[in-house]
């Protein structure tokens, strides 16, 4: 689960984060809240935790900023303004939770928790993850690190089926019979050509590559980087 924490404070940063990150989340810290806006708007993140003062900047004007852009993402404010109606306003303005400062570190990670169960809720299975790549089954949007990918419907199935079936050895006859629903010669170049054509919307531009070819086996969807002897990206 990756997590962005929005906090001009260093002191407070460096705790927040090393909190959630003895809890296994995937954390960053941005100080910065320009740059803070900016990777919220623009990467894909599972949650984030907004401060609500960021120098002379009212961090709901951010919130309301990312509820604007269109952003989903379940958000936690942190704030020393604990009234009721200073809590009734994060919440109006977009927040998902609201926790005052000061906060012991087990009642963060517990709300942090709560946010992503809700919001896996919600979801259902109607959103497919892996590393920064989101599908939406609804819309039939894709996207990657926030940027929209165009694909045919076609190549939707195919990257569903992989996202499906993450971390797992996949072989041209599965892909055949679940994809194009039907048998042929496995030997035809079809699949070949769909996988490159997926390949270059998905990886093209991006440090990380998702889809690998296994000589001879198949093709793999997964983060981590198969054996370079066994594999063609």
């Amino acid at each position: 689960m990756r997590l962005l924490v929005i906090e001009d404070d260093l002191a407070t940063a460096r705790f927040v984060c090393a909190e959630l990150r003895a809890s296994s989340y995937e954390v960053e810290c941005c100080e910065d809240v320009v740059e803070g806006l900016r990777r919220a708007r623009d990467e894909h993140w599972d949650a984030l935790v907004l401060d609500r003062m960021l120098g002379a900047r009212d961090g709901l004007e951010v919130l309301q900023a990312l509820r604007r852009a269109g952003k989903r993402t379940p958000v936690l404010i942190l704030s020393a303004l604990a009234t009721l109606d200073e809590r009734v306003r994060g919440l109006r303005a977009g927040g998902d939770d609201y926790l005052a400062k000061p906060f012991a570190p087990s009642e963060l990670s517990a709300r942090i928790e709560a946010l992503l169960r809700r919001s896996a809720a919600l979801d259902g299975a109607r959103q497919l993850a892996i590393a920064d790549l989101r599908l939406d089954l609804d819309s039939r949007r894709v996207e990657r690190a926030g940027q929209a990918i165009l694909l045919q419907p076609r190549e939707f199935r195919l990257l569903e089926y992989f996202v499906r079936h993450r971390d797992q050895v996949v072989t041209r006859g599965m892909l055949l019979e679940a994809v194009w629903d039907y048998h042929f010669d496995p030997q035809t170049n079809v699949i070949d050509v769909q996988i490159s054509r997926l390949r270059t919307k998905i990886d093209k531009g991006h440090a990380l590559p998702l889809l690998h070819t296994l000589r001879g086996i198949g093709y793999l969807l997964s983060e981590r980087r198969p054996d370079a002897a066994e594999t063609r990206t």
